[in-house]
């Protein structure tokens, strides 16, 4: 079995990326794919320019739509968001805590 190995630096990709490359494969557009998710155009267009993050509740809906579950979308939404974390985050001061 091969173990896939990502580069640490490198950000893992937002949802939103994702979502442009699939959507034009379904022939639809985003206005016809937001319709069909029950969320807005503006919040479709949001998550694809990357300036909001795929909540539970979109994750359900794309998962839905798209077949592939909600447990894909919130993974990928959560690695995204824990590499800027681990980034952005100073957590220097913060002692290794072990059980005793």
């Amino acid at each position: 079995m091969h173990k896939a190995i990502r580069d640490a630096n490198r950000c893992p990709s937002h949802p939103g990326a994702a979502l442009n490359d699939i959507i034009p494969a379904t022939g639809k557009n985003k206005t016809e794919i937001a319709k069909l998710l029950g969320i807005s155009r503006q919040h479709l267009y949001d998550i694809i320019g990357e300036r909001k993050p795929v909540s539970p509740e979109v994750a359900a809906r794309l998962g839905k739509g798209f077949g592939n579950g909600a447990e894909i979308w919130l993974r990928m939404q959560a690695s995204y968001d824990a590499w800027h974390a681990e980034r952005d985050v100073d957590v220097s001061n913060i002692p290794i805590i072990r059980a005793a």
